[in-house]
């Protein structure tokens, strides 16, 4: 890097970059054509739309239904322009690697950070810029047409998440363009962009639609947060000397297979030694993870405590302050108290941990967190009823949930820390090799986590959820 370029520091050398791209994409009528459409005759289409929808519903009494409809439209003027970004960020390298144009511009003086970076902010500005204009042609259409202007806080939460899921959607695309050989594989990879922002986008409506705006500030921190984990997950991923010399990607089951069972075994010569491995080598990363595990949890109680004063239920439903003893009679005819009853349960929590990683992998182990809170906070809102009503929580709490909970909850703790740090895997790889290679190896730690910890925990909180719970509660509780 030449010392003129040191000096000019990693924005103005990024910039260079993003007056390049810009001036290649007003030169392409390819981008322009949609880009036009989307920002002059989009916006005026869904002015008609709106005119018609609430000329509509006036008749029939429903104006409140016109009323959200105008700002659910005005979202989706500012969402259609900046989904062109997409394209131009799939296009960003792998693109220029198919035109063999990468070359000669990899081979400037510039910094990795600031090549990466000087693309993004060029498949930001054109379509963001498009996006915003769309949404004053929408605005200036029904002021002239039925006199509707927006509430400035509604106008600046519908620009400032127009930004942000610009940014999402462009963060992730021009990691998926960096990581592949040609515009065909970033295209499929692309649907794990567009289904989730397709998905958020129906949930924004809803939110729109039910008049929560104040949940919308929500997503947006949201948006800007997974912007800038995107952000780093591309900066440090991006290295153009493994650019130029990846080759076709090909699917290679046997090395993955070797990959992930290398890794999984970790060296073990019996089941004690990696047992004991596992403890000694696997568990250790995972502190941080379990500390933030830990005080998800208590923060989800607490929701439900708070939950409880907001929503609180009938005392009738909790005037019982006994259990009948012939419960357990009836609950073992069922086969619940049983090795039966036991394995259904165990399936039950086995079922929402794989669920809970599933979604992990694809939120960066957000989703998973907030799967695992959802049951806590329903302890939660019951004992805060419970107190409500003038019971002995405490009571009811060590009969009903601890006995069992002092191994399904460390358990929980566990498991959320294993999909968490399989989730953020991709954004702090570490170590040697691709990114592939170092994901599977992520997935093979979560994988001994789960078979040596936490299938363990699950199946011991199972057995006592069966057969020493109920004893507890009717000692405790019984008549």
């Amino acid at each position: 890097m030449s010392l003129a370029t040191a000096d000019r520091g990693l924005w103005p050398s990024a910039l260079i970059i993003t007056r390049r791209e810009i001036a290649d994409q007003l030169r392409d009528w390819r981008i322009l054509t949609p880009i036009v459409l989307l920002t002059l005759f989009f916006p005026l289409l869904m002015n008609f739309t709106a005119q018609r929808a609430v000329s509509f519903v006036q008749d029939y009494g429903a104006d409140i239904v016109g009323e959200r409809l105008i700002p659910f439209l005005l979202m989706i003027v500012g969402f259609f322009p900046i989904s062109v970004s997409l394209v131009i960020a799939l296009e960003s390298f792998a693109g220029e690697r198919e035109r063999l144009t990468l070359e000669p511009l990899l081979a400037t003086p510039l910094r990795d950070s600031e090549l990466y970076l000087g693309k993004m902010l060029a498949s930001l500005f054109v379509p963001m810029l498009a996006s915003y204009l769309g949404i004053a042609v929408y605005l200036i259409g029904l002021a002239l047409t039925i006199g509707w202007y927006p509430p400035p806080a509604l106008l600046i939460q519908v620009v400032i998440l127009t930004g942000a899921q610009a940014i999402v959607m462009v963060s992730g695309a021009v990691v998926v363009s960096s990581q592949t050989t040609s515009v065909r594989a970033a295209n499929l990879l692309a649907s794990f962009i567009i289904v989730p922002m397709s998905q958020l986008i129906i949930g924004e409506s809803l939110i729109m639609f039910w008049g929560r705006y104040d949940i919308l500030w929500w997503i947006v921190v949201g948006l800007l947060i997974i912007a800038v984990v995107l952000g780093r997950m591309g900066l440090h991923l991006f290295n153009r000397e493994e650019l130029l010399g990846r080759e076709i990607d090909l699917l290679d089951l046997r090395g993955a297979w070797l990959t992930w069972r290398n890794a999984f075994v970790g060296g073990a010569r019996n089941p004690w030694q990696w047992w004991t491995g596992v403890l000694r080598d696997s568990l250790k990363p995972l502190w941080r993870a379990i500390l933030i595990l830990s005080a998800a949890l208590a923060a989800a109680y607490g929701i439900g405590l708070d939950l409880a004063n907001q929503f609180t239920l009938p005392a009738d439903l909790l005037a019982v302050e006994r259990l009948d003893p012939s419960l357990a009679v009836n609950l073992r005819q069922l086969g619940l108290l049983s090795g039966r009853g036991m394995l259904v349960i165990l399936l039950n929590n086995l079922r929402a941990i794989a669920i809970a990683s599933f979604l992990g992998v694809f939120s960066f182990g957000i989703l998973a967190v907030v799967l695992l809170m959802a049951p806590v906070t329903l302890v939660g809102y019951f004992a805060g009823n419970a107190s409500l009503a003038g019971l002995t929580v405490s009571r009811f709490m060590l009969a009903l949930i601890v006995p069992h909970a002092l191994l399904e909850v460390p358990a929980a703790i566990v498991a959320g820390a294993s999909i968490l740090e399989l989730g953020m895997a991709l954004i702090r790889p570490g170590g040697q090799g691709t990114l592939g290679r170092r994901w599977l190896t992520a997935l093979a730690e979560w994988a001994r986590v789960g078979l040596a910890v936490v299938f363990p925990l699950l199946a011991g909180a199972a057995a006592v959820e069966v057969f020493v719970t109920p004893l507890i509660a009717l000692r405790l509780l019984g008549g």
